[in-house]
């Protein structure tokens, strides 16, 4: 009963960590919108690129029509993607639209004083909002639009969510030729695209990196205890012997996420400070716990 509640309880601080990295990505996202990339003009891809030809054609604010785009994909998200990813995606879509909503309607567009400076502003909007966008997918979250499509995609097949995104936005920063008239406008967007694309490929590249851990230490058994427990990481306990001493001896091999590696480390030294510990970074782990297999 016990092990029940410290997993309920380990569950629930997972999801609530999850949601407030979602936000803090939504956040980021709205902010390069609405202070960076509405104010220069420059227009991107996906449910923010739409939101802004609409704004620049109508004057309906970008949040709006942001919800409304994203209603009509949503279905589409809970058919494949499941209940989970739905709230997820629901979350984000309402929170965008809100974030993007109230920052264009309260904040100054000069706020940044960028708006004379497409090409300064189409790399910062674009970094910031990739970022975001990053954040959102590393824990199983999307800010909607395109990513809905692009992660729906990935769940098959093995190719990185900032190129699906490119490409398929690439139609939508075009057509903004016909709003605006101006070929100067479109390679800004296509500008920002490229750039959103690669600030979210390496922050999905750094949040998946993972590494391989192994201690050589005569108390391995207590350190693979805490491990399972507190880091809530497999451990495999290794046959070795010293080639010196000929003694045998228990090496303990750790597979896990980058940033887990420092919760590891104070555990083996508050263990055995004299552990001998060796750590490698590893391209690729898939399996239980860390990434699906894909293949064509």
């Amino acid at each position: 009963m016990k092990k029940k509640i410290e997993l309920d309880w380990r569950n629930i601080r997972y999801e609530l960590r999850a949601y407030l990295i979602m936000t803090l990505g939504l956040m980021m996202y709205s902010f390069a919108w609405t202070e960076l990339l509405l104010p220069a003009e420059v227009i991107g891809g996906g449910g923010g690129g739409i939101g802004a030809i609409v704004f620049y054609l109508t004057g309906i604010p970008m949040g709006v029509t942001y919800l409304v785009f994203n209603a009509i994909l949503l279905a589409l998200g809970f058919w494949i993607l499941g209940p989970k990813f739905g709230a997820k995606t629901i979350y984000g879509i309402v929170v965008n639209s809100l974030a993007l909503y109230v920052m264009q309607e309260t904040l100054p567009p000069d706020l940044m004083g960028l708006q004379e400076d497409k090409f300064l502003s189409a790399i910062l909007g674009g970094g910031i909002a990739g970022a975001g966008v990053g954040l959102c997918f590393s824990v199983g979250g999307s800010s909607g639009g395109t990513d809905i499509l692009a992660m729906i995609i990935n769940k098959y097949r093995n190719i990185s969510l900032g190129k699906l995104i490119i490409l398929m936005d690439v139609v939508i920063v075009g057509c903004s030729y016909f709003v605006s008239w101006d070929l100067g406008s479109v390679v800004y967007g296509y500008v920002t695209m490229f750039t959103l694309g690669t600030a979210i490929d390496w922050v999905l590249s750094g949040s998946k990196a993972s590494a391989q851990i192994m201690v050589f230490s005569a108390r391995y058994q207590e350190i693979a205890d805490r491990v399972i427990h507190d880091v809530n990481r497999g451990v495999t306990i290794l046959d070795a012997t010293g080639a010196y001493s000929k003694a045998p001896q228990k090496v303990t091999l750790i597979i896990c996420r980058r940033g887990e590696a420092s919760a590891i480390y104070r555990i083996i030294k508050e263990i055995d400070p004299k552990a001998f510990i060796t750590q490698a970074s590893v391209m690729g782990v898939f399996g239980e716990g860390f990434d699906l297999l894909k293949t064509k």
